[in-house]
């Protein structure tokens, strides 16, 4: 019988993002395979949902930068004992260093087993270097596991790459949004309506390429007039200048009757089953991308600057989609070459949610068992 596993993952808040959802989504899995999930964080609005899924949740302001967090080590390994934690997953630098300190000091025969996840493309420094102490390092992708391993001296046979999934039953392939949704968008952005919808989602800011956009859409408009661009996403305190510098720019260029800027949206799935085209132009490379895989996922097709995450997304589902970082003329080329006609995509992938709970399940369950064939030898 498999054992039953206790399984506290540990990150900032639970407020929104790829981090906080990857969490939950593993939370959940592992209380519908019959184990213990907790997750610790400062908490937030995705909290109730936690709590719904079956998982518990403590409340501890671990992800604060202050040396005052480190205050809690000792009441960590008090948890961990108590609570007979089998796995410690963390999945975030200020968390992970309080944690790591806990567990170091801890009795090796009867700690938890210490698993990180290398989410991102993070600063080289001694903080960022807390995320490869795992005794296993997760990486969300290649292009992770090739930045740690060139950056730090990490044993490769203790990095497990796990690609994040989608979960098909929310972005089946093929999607149609509701009669009563398209009401409301075209209510609220009539500019939009019979229009080919080019759509590029995230923050707004200098590194997601949303200068780029508005330059294609000014190359494209004198030969496809019905082409309208969107910006789907939220802008952040402090960037507000740059969203008046995208704004002025449109103007300048003659197209601000071509592109909308829609703001932070909960709806993001509804805006790209509606799109002919899905954009991804971040000058920096992904860790992931997440949202170009949701697009996939709709069979919405996703023309992208082809490296990071997101390039091996590509590379596995559509390499026609590839461009050269900053190429205008390539970008130009195919975006207005699929708006033509767009091209055909494959219905089913391995990146599924299914395929990433299942692996992070056997990640816990190798590591456990390793630990219990080490102490069988020392007896």
């Amino acid at each position: 019988m498999t054992k039953q596993l206790t399984v506290l993952q540990v990150l900032p808040a639970l407020e929104s993002g790829g981090v906080e959802k990857g969490t939950l989504e593993v939370g959940r899995y592992l209380v519908e395979k019959g184990h213990r999930s907790i997750v610790m964080s400062a908490g937030g609005r995705l909290v109730p949902t936690l709590l719904e899924q079956g998982s518990e949740h403590v409340e501890l302001a671990i992800g604060k930068k202050s040396l005052l967090t480190f205050r809690y080590i000792r009441f960590l390994r008090r948890y961990f004992i108590e609570n007979h934690v089998d796995i410690l997953h963390l999945r975030s630098r200020m968390p992970a260093w309080v944690c790591y300190l806990a567990w170091r000091g801890m009795d090796r025969a009867t700690r938890p087993r210490l698993i990180t996840t290398v989410h991102g493309l993070y600063s080289v420094n001694a903080y960022s270097q807390v995320m490869t102490k795992g005794e296993r390092v997760i990486v969300v992708s290649e292009t992770v596991k090739n930045y740690v391993m060139q950056h730090y001296a990490v044993d490769e046979a203790k990095i497990k790459l796990n690609y994040r999934g989608v979960d098909r039953a929310i972005y089946p392939f093929a999607y149609r949004v509701s009669r009563e949704w398209l009401t409301d968008w075209d209510r609220t952005f009539p500019e939009t309506k019979g229009k080919m919808l080019v759509t590029l989602p995230g923050r707004v800011s200098r590194l997601k390429g949303q200068h780029d956009l508005l330059t294609l859409l000014n190359r494209l408009k004198a030969d496809m007039p019905n082409v309208h661009g969107l910006i789907v996403g939220e802008v952040k305190p402090g960037k507000e200048a740059y969203l008046a510098e995208l704004k002025a720019a449109a103007v300048r260029l003659g197209i601000e009757e071509n592109v909308t800027f829609t703001g932070h949206r909960s709806d993001l799935r509804e805006i790209m089953a509606i799109s002919t085209l899905v954009l991804s132009l971040s000058t920096e490379p992904e860790a992931f991308g997440r949202v170009s895989l949701e697009a996939l996922s709709l069979g919405i097709p996703v023309v992208a600057y082809g490296h990071g995450g997101v390039g091996e997304q590509l590379q596995k589902l559509l390499p026609e989609g590839h461009v050269d970082v900053g190429d205008m003329a390539q970008l130009v080329a195919r975006t207005s070459t699929w708006l033509r006609k767009p091209p055909m995509l494959k219905e089913h992938h391995d990146f599924s949610l299914e395929n990433m709970v299942n692996n992070t399940l056997s990640i816990y369950q190798e590591s456990v068992a390793s630990l219990a064939n080490v102490n069988k030898k020392v007896a």
